[in-house]
This record gives C-alpha cells, structure tokens and sequence, in this order.
C-alpha cells in the first residue's frame, strides 16, 4: 500500500540533493502525463543532470545529452492550461514552437506567471522541495546535479 493518495500518478524522484515527491495532473495534461509516465517506466530520466538552473526561477532537466538540445525523440501536442507556475510547479520545457515539448521538464522556484498558458503544467511537488532548492545554479551548471532514480509510486512495491 503505497503512502500516497493516487501512488500511479505519483513520482518520486531521487536526486543527487534527495528525494523528490511530484504529484502528476493527468486532469490538466493528460498525454503529458502518460508520455512521462512512460518514460520513468523506461528509466529514460535515471541518471540525466539538471542542465539549465536558474536562481529564483528555475531547474529544467530531461535532456539524455546533459546541454539541453535532446530529448526522447516523441514530441507532444501542447495541453496548455489555466494551472498557474507557482513554487513547485512542474512545467514541461519547449522550443519557439509549442508542439515541441519532448522529455524536458522543469521545476519553478518561484511564482513565474508570466509562463502560464504558455507552457503544459503537468504537476506539482508535493514533497522535498526543499531538495529541488538546493540543486546547483548555472546555465551551464557545472558539476551539475542529477537524477539518480524516478519511480512511479506505483511501481515501488
């Protein structure tokens, strides 16, 4: 039985700084949802960095070459939505054009609303922000932190 209200739209991600709790909002974003979903159980973001961190705004990861030009190879429709990028919201990273979120997601430090309706909002962390805070700063970090492991809560036993 797993501690969490809905455990298979729950991650947990385990950082280099520790764990990370992300409740997923298949409500607002739902091919979002099962496309990331999908790749957790891929075990496509165990081991990628945290490559683009900005202070007071935010961490982006998901790039399997580490400088933010990669991803999966699966593009997804944008399922923009109302949900405003608050502190700790998880927010999926794009080109110019919207159609182009692929394996890229991000964390917001801060309140960013000038991002809303303009990026998919895909989740939240509901645990472990206080990790996320202390990830390593830079564009490009250096020495940049990581993701050693993200689970599905579901999967975890």
């Amino acid at each position: 039985m797993s501690e969490y209200a809905d455990p298979e739209n729950t991650l947990v991600m385990e950082t280099s700084k520790g764990r990370v709790v992300i409740e997923t909002r298949p409500d607002l974003a739902p091919g979002h949802v099962a496309r990331i979903k999908e790749l957790v159980r891929e075990g496509f973001y165990d081991g990628i960095v945290f490559h683009r961190v900005i202070d007071g705004f935010m961490a982006q990861t998901g790039c399997p070459q580490g400088i933010g030009v990669g991803g999966s190879g699966t593009k997804l429709k944008a399922e923009f939505n109302a949900e405003p990028h608050k502190r700790g919201t998880v927010s999926m990273a794009r080109a110019a054009d919207p159609n182009s979120g692929d394996s890229q997601f991000f964390i917001c430090f801060e309140d960013a609303p000038f991002l809303d309706r303009q990026y998919t909002v895909w989740g939240k962390v509901i645990e472990g922000m206080e990790n996320v805070d202390q990830i390593k700063r830079g564009e490009p970090v250096q020495d940049p932190d990581k993701i050693v492991s993200m689970k599905v809560a579901a999967d975890l036993g």
